[in-house]
């Protein structure tokens, strides 16, 4: 998607090359269990570079689900900003992770234009949960503004609100918590593109350079900053949604 490319999408065709390596690697994997992915299963992310839900038209979904569902050591997750009635139609049996993401929805309407409203992807938690999905909530990305807390108040009582209504299974229910990165490339593009919000996005005063993993250059929240804004987001959301245990934040 437009992390790595400007514009189009690619789209893997070799689903069952794919398949059998995560099955050789599910069998030798060195992993801790339990830990903060699940306690019993090894955890794939199918969808790091796309919005599954989206896509899944694009790919052999079923195929997908069926495969972790049957898998004895494998589960599969994805994080998504849609809400795809057709995966209703399927019943992983626990074994595939939605991964709703939110964010206040007056910065949705921003950043994500033409996805799914916030309320709407809280509104399927309990569809999903009850069709035989895992299902988390992904705050991610947490932006920092000016008003930031004072939304961010706001939708954890809409989630409260949600979960009330709704008779979420909300122990079930966990959190990842993910606080913006940025990139320089990505900056021009959206400044050439027009397009809204960037001034949330890139704020060198409170951000620094930062090395990924994958060798890019990114900025993110000054380390000494963020750890404040870590400390007064968890303060705010175990407040008012203390239910919700958050599984890693960084």
């Amino acid at each position: 998607m437009k992390r790595h490319k400007p514009e189009g999408l690619d789209i893997a065709t070799n689903t069952l090359d794919i398949l059998t390596a995560i099955d050789h690697h599910a069998w030798f994997a060195d992993a801790e269990k339990p830990n903060q992915t699940h306690p019993e299963y090894i955890t794939y992310d199918i969808s790091c570079n796309e919005d599954f839900a989206l896509h899944a038209k694009y790919h052999k979904w079923e195929k997908i689900f069926a495969f972790f569902r049957g898998h004895p050591l494998a589960m599969g997750s994805f994080a998504t900003k849609y809400v795809n009635p057709d995966l209703l139609k399927f019943d992983p049996a626990y074994k595939i992770r939605i991964r709703f993401s939110v964010m206040p929805e007056k910065l949705r309407q921003i950043l994500e234009p033409n996805t799914s409203t916030i309320q709407d992807r809280l509104d399927a938690v309990v569809k999903f949960q009850s069709a035989g999905y895992d299902v988390h909530l992904n705050f991610s990305p947490v932006v920092v503004y000016d008003e930031w807390l004072d939304d961010y108040k706001d939708l954890f009582e809409q989630i409260q609100s949600t979960m009330q209504r709704d008779m979420w299974s909300y122990t079930a229910v966990k959190a990842e918590v993910i606080f913006l990165t940025h990139n320089e490339v990505k900056h021009e593009y959206n400044l050439a593109q027009q397009l809204p919000g960037e001034e949330y996005l890139w704020r060198p005063d409170i951000q620094e350079s930062k090395t990924s993993q994958y060798g890019g250059k990114n900025i993110r929240y000054k380390h000494d900053l963020k750890a404040e804004y870590i400390r007064q987001w968890t303060e705010l959301h175990d407040q008012i949604i203390p239910w919700n245990t958050i599984r890693y934040i960084f």
